[in-house]
This record gives C-alpha cells, sequence and structure tokens, in this order.
C-alpha cells in the first residue's frame, strides 16, 4: 500500500515529461532550469543561459554583490550553459522520459568560466593529460537517512525504524538489520544509480543511526567521476523523498554519532594503460612522493575539504576522521592511506573530506597535491603505525577562520584553482565564518546565562 508520503512524493500519472540542464555551484549545490521536450534543442545548441552570478552564490543563495562586484555591479551579466553530453541520465523519480544533464558555464567569447567548478576540475586534468597521463578515481559517499519532520522539529532524528522508543539501537555498522529496516529505500537508490548507469558498487550501514555508505567503482575519468558523485547525493535526496524519509551530507549531523565522509581512491595511468604508482614488489618510491604533495598540500587545501562551520565538528581525535597529516600502509585512522603498493590496485585513499565536499573542487585540490608529488622526489616521513602516534605531527585545523586564512594565502591553491576563484571562494567562506562566531547559540545560553 502506497502511505500519503509516498504518494506525495510521486508526480503525477499524467505529467509530461522534461529534461533538466544543471550547473553545480559553489556549494556543491545544482542550479539549472526545466526545459520541456519541445525546447530540448536549445539545450544542445548552447542557447540556455543564467546569470553568470549563479557559481558565486554562498550557502544561502547570497550573490554577495557587496564582496564579490560580479553580480548587479556588473550588470549580473549572463554565461551560457554548454551541455556535457556524457553526463546526459535519465531521472527516474521524475515522469517517464525525463533527463537531465550537467552543465559547464562559459563566457560568450567561449572560455570556460573561471567559477565554474566542473571546469576547474577539467583544467587540472588537462595538467595531466599535457603528461599523458590518466588519473583514475573512485569515491566513497556517506551520508545519514532522518525522519522528515525535521523543518518542523529543527532537528534531525533517526528513521523509526531503527529506533527503539525514540533512541537508536546502537552502533550500526555493517549491521545488516540495519540495511534490511531500509531495504526498500536503499534497493531504489541502487536501482536509480543502475538506471543512471553510475558505477554503484557495495552500500553498507555505518557507524551512526541511519548512516550508509554507497561505493562507487573507480573511473580513468577524474570530471565523469564527480559528476557521478553528485549524481549519486541527488539520488539519495529524492529516493529518501520518496520514502517520506530525507537524506543529509552534513558532515556532522549529530553531535553524539559519527561524521560522514567522502573519501577517495586514486591511481594514475600512463598512455599504455600501466599504473606508474605500481611498485612491483619494490620500495613504493612514487607512492610516497605523491602522499607527500597531498600532505604538504592539506593544510592549504583543508577549506576545500571542509567548507562550511559544521565541518570541523568532525575532525574529534579517537573517530575515523583524521587529525592529523599522516599516512600509513592500510591504516584508516590517517590522512593518507595506501590500501595497495603492488599491481594494477596501486593507489592512495585520501580520508579527509566530509560528505558535505564539493566533489569538483575536492578532486582538483587531490590532483593538485598528487601532481606537486609528480614533480619531485618527496619525503612524507614515517608511517603511522596502528597504536602508535607520529611525534611533532601537524594538525589540521579544527577553526573554519584559520581554514579560510590559510587557503586565501596559498600559492598552491592560486596554482590549482586560479587566483580569482581563490579569492572569490575564500572571501564567501569569510564571510560565512563570521557569520558563525557571530551568531549566539543555544549552547552559549545553556552554558553561561545561568552562571554568568
Amino acid at each position: 500500500m502506497t502511505n500519503d508520503k509516498t504518494a506525495a512524493g510521486s508526480p503525477p500519472a499524467n505529467a509530461p515529461p522534461r529534461i533538466e540542464i544543471l550547473l553545480v555551484g559553489m556549494n556543491g549545490d545544482l542550479r539549472g532550469k526545466q526545459v520541456p521536450p519541445e525546447g530540448e534543442a536549445k539545450i544542445w545548441d548552447g542557447s540556455v543561459r543564467l546569470p553568470s552570478s549563479t557559481q558565486s552564490l554562498d550557502i544561502w543563495g547570497d550573490d554577495n554583490d557587496d564582496i564579490t562586484g560580479l553580480s548587479l555591479s556588473a550588470g549580473d551579466p549572463d554565461g551560457v550553459c554548454i551541455p556535457d553530453r556524457r553526463s546526459l541520465a535519465p531521472m527516474p523519480w521524475a515522469p517517464e522520459g525525463s533527463r537531465q544533464v550537467l552543465a559547464t558555464m562559459h563566457e560568450f567569447d567561449g572560455t570556460p568560466s573561471f567559477m565554474d567548478p566542473r571546469a576547474i576540475l577539467a583544467r587540472m586534468i588537462e595538467r595531466f593529460a599535457e603528461r599523458g597521463l590518466t588519473p583514475v578515481v573512485a569515491t566513497e559517499l556517506e551520508f545519514y537517512v532522518v525522519e522528515d519532520d525535521w523543518r518542523e522539529t529543527g532537528r534531525p532524528r533517526p528513521p523509526a525504524a531503527l529506533t527503539y522508543h525514540g533512541e537508536p539501537n546502537g552502533f550500526q555498522l555493517y549491521d545488516m538489520r540495519a540495511t534490511d529496516a531500509l531495504d526498500g529505500y536503499l534497493q531504489t537508490v541502487r536501482a536509480w544509480a543502475k538506471a543512471m548507469d553510475l558505477p554503484a558498487d557495495a552500500t553498507t550501514a555505518e557507524f551512526g543511526p541511519g548512516q550508509f555508505e554507497v561505493n562507487l567503482l573507480h573511473r580513468p575519468d577524474a570530471l565523469a567521476a564527480a559528476d557521478d558523485c553528485i549524481y549519486l547525493k541527488r539520488i539519495a535526496e529524492e529516493a529518501a523523498r520518496r520514502f517520506g524519509l530525507k537524506s543529509t551530507c552534513m558532515a556532522k549531523p549529530y553531535a553524539e554519532h559519527a561524521g560522514s565522509g567522502l573519501h577517495v581512491h586514486a591511481s594514475i595511468v600512463d598512455g599504455d594503460g600501466r599504473n606508474i604508482l605500481d611498485a612491483r614488489g619494490g620500495e613504493p618510491a612514487l607512492l610516497k612522493s605523491i602522499t607527500a604533495g597531498m600532505l604538504a598540500t592539506m593544510r592549504a587545501a583543508q577549506l576545500v575539504f571542509a567548507p562550511f562551520a559544521n565541518s570541523y565538528r568532525r575532525f574529534q581525535p579517537g573517530s575515523f576522521a583524521p587529525v592529523d597529516l599522516t599516512w600509513g600502509f592500510g591504516h584508516r585512522g590517517t590522512a593518507i592511506r595506501i590500501p595497495d603498493k603492488d599491481g594494477p590496485a596501486a593507489r592512495v585513499e585520501h580520508r579527509v573530506a566530509g560528505a558535505d565536499v564539493n566533489p569538483y573542487l575536492l578532486l582538483t585540490a587531490i590532483l593538485g597535491g598528487i601532481l606537486s608529488g609528480l614533480d619531485g622526489d618527496l619525503d612524507p616521513g614515517p608511517a603511522t603505525e596502528p597504536g602508535k602516534d607520529v611525534p611533532g605531527a601537524t594538525r589540521l585545523t579544527h577553526d573554519f577562520l584559520t581554514a579560510v586564512e590559510e587557503f586565501a594565502a596559498s600559492p598552491f591553491i592560486a596554482d590549482a584553482f586560479g587566483a580569482a576563484y581563490q579569492k572569490l571562494y575564500a572571501d564567501t567562506k569569510r564571510k560565512e565564518a563570521i557569520t558563525y562566531l557571530r551568531t549566539v547559540s543555544d549552547f552559549d545560553y545553556r552554558t553561561y546565562l545561568p552562571r554568568i
């Protein structure tokens, strides 16, 4: 039987199909236009336009013209939305025949916008192509599913099927009872991923109540891998709506439960398809060098890996979210993990980013760090051993504003993202960080008002 919530999330039986052209914003949000089938030609001939400032919107949707000068001060000019036909995919939650396609914002002279995250990643990929190299990447996305009364209560709460008297049943890591309890939702996610030709692999229950992970298989195309990830986030959200739930990629939706990450596995192949990171049973010198490159650039890029105030609540000692710039072989507590050093599967795993990250900016930062390791023989220092600390290890920051200022001052960031985008991103995030610091929270009132 279909319940009222399910019915409310379904399109009318006679709704016409549509095609959506989508841009990815600074915060990984999707913005664009719905076009009826009879207007589809204008998508493919590059006639769809949106204000360029669409790419500069902050988390509240403000264009911050007073900071950027990119909106009304400049006449709020249009940009041209050029679709990437490779990303054309059905929308299984919409009326039959509906499709979606990701686009990149361009200037009228044909130049990709300096603000477009897809264009930024494409430029980084081109730097590898110039060397005859191809990054191969895979992502692992964690997210929570919560009840749909969060708008009324102002708080998330776990799905009722995973609670007893309103309280979580305990840790659910790999617990098949948790996946069984939400089997309809998870099977819908998998079915829709298959319909969209996403390379979805394993689905597992994670530590937190209602927390799950979906792995996407590796792609020899980092842009396609980022597209897969952004589409997976959309699938998780749309499927949750269908079941009267909500998915969230907040890095830390519950103070008392595990945060959600987005791990990235990366290797590099040459023109012959050979994995250049393969140590062939010897010393993994190149793996170590690119690890060192990623570690050396990690503090500068932390604002990408942790883009919001809530992101910094995830970096807690004793959790699986790393707090130090460390690396190890098969060690899941480190910032960079080397799962395999020999054979075609030789790769690194980047474990710092939260699920709230923009995947295009994330891969740009990771690949930029890898590139610096390819350019020199870098030493990451000693590997971290399980149960042992690394003396003198540099620590990731726990402070949003500190991350903003390190990002803003970094020559690496200017090189990887472009100086103009570095300034735009830093200025926008600085406003968010300062707003956060100026906000008096419930904690302040509960702790200090009765006592001071």
